[in-house]
Formats: structure tokens, sequence, C-alpha cells
């Protein structure tokens, strides 16, 4: 009786190690195309970024709703909560010019399905016809909800000019 415990006990370690080895292989192998996956996603992620700063200069109302969901909050530099609605009608006010922008130190970390994006610009424009430069670090949060990202957070943070 003895030596078949351990005929057992052997088989079912060798069991154990043969599928331990073929499930680290398979997380070898999907490990493998996470990068990829991951930079096609930091790519498309930046991308959107991108146009939504461009449509905020361009002033595209449709392009900023369209990127933003429905529940977003910013918490401007002076500790104001905006909603969607008073952010975009700030956006659109016709004393409002803002120039086209540059964004440094830009990163994105994922989250599953959030992720955070963040940098420093420089923005520059005219309010009421008066020059105002403005120097700060953000911080954007985004969540994909139904496949589709949408930001629903920005928080700033003024640096001095």
């Amino acid at each position: 009786m003895a030596s078949k415990a351990r005929t057992d006990g052997s088989a079912f370690i060798r069991l154990f190690l043969g599928i331990f080895f073929v499930a680290l292989l398979e997380g070898c192998a999907i490990g493998s195309s996470l990068p990829a996956d991951r930079a096609t996603l930091v790519a498309t992620l930046s991308a959107q970024a991108d146009r939504w700063d461009k449509a905020i200069v361009a002033k595209d109302q449709a392009a900023i709703e369209a990127n933003m969901a429905d529940d977003f909050r910013q918490i401007d530099g002076a500790g104001n909560v905006e909603t969607k609605s008073s952010f975009v009608r700030d956006l659109m006010a016709p004393e409002l010019q803002i120039d086209p922008y540059t964004v440094e130190d830009f990163d994105v970390r994922l989250y599953g399905e959030v992720a955070l994006l963040s940098g420093r610009t420089r923005m520059t424009g005219r309010y009421d016809g008066k020059p105002f430069i403005a120097h700060y670090r953000y911080i954007d949060v985004y969540v994909r909800r139904n496949g589709a990202w949408q930001i629903v957070s920005v928080q700033i943070s003024r640096l001095p000019q």
C-alpha cells in the first residue's frame, strides 16, 4: 500500500507540475501580447486627448462634448468644481480665446477600464481682449464604458509662471 501511495503522489505532482508549466507558458504568451496591446491603447488615448485639446482651441462644442461623460467633473486651479455643462459653457464664452498649446511631460497610466492621462502645459490666449498665460499640471481621468473611452474628471494645479 505504501508504494501505491507514492506512485499516486508522484502522478499528482507530475500532473500539477504539467498544469503549472502549461499555465506559465500561456501566461508568458499572454504577457508578451500585452505590451503591444498597451502601446496601441496608449496611442489611441494620446490621439484622443490631442483631438480634444484641438477641439477646445477651435471651440468645437460637439467634439468637446463627445469626449466627455455626462457625469464629468473638473476641479480647477482654485478648487472650484465644474460640471460638464458649466465646463463647456465657459469654454464657449465669446470672451475667451485660447491659442494653440502643447503638452509636456505627457504620461498615460492604465488600470483596466480606467486611464490616467497627465501632463503639463502653458496656455496662452485672451479673455475680454486681455492676454493671459496659464501654466499648470493636470490629470485627466478616462473611463471605458460600452467600448468607448470618455473623460470623466479633470483636475488642474496652477504652476508658477
